[in-house]
């Protein structure tokens, strides 16, 4: 007589799919904060921050 597979080998069994989904989002998370880290630490973030401030600034009127 044949005993039943544990629930870890059965077909179909969603166990660990969390885990995995997590590490993808961390993963892509951690990509996407470097790729900023770049972009804002440069020429390019420096005079985007001026310009936005600047905007903003313009809307209150202080400026």
């Amino acid at each position: 007589m044949s005993r039943p597979l544990p629930s870890r080998l059965r077909p179909g069994s969603e166990r660990g799919v969390t885990t995995a989904e997590y590490a993808v989002a961390t993963a892509a998370g951690a990509g996407f904060a470097g790729l900023l880290f770049k972009l804002l630490s440069g020429d390019f973030g420096d005079h985007l921050i001026k310009t936005l401030f600047d905007h903003v600034l313009g809307l209150l009127g202080l400026r």
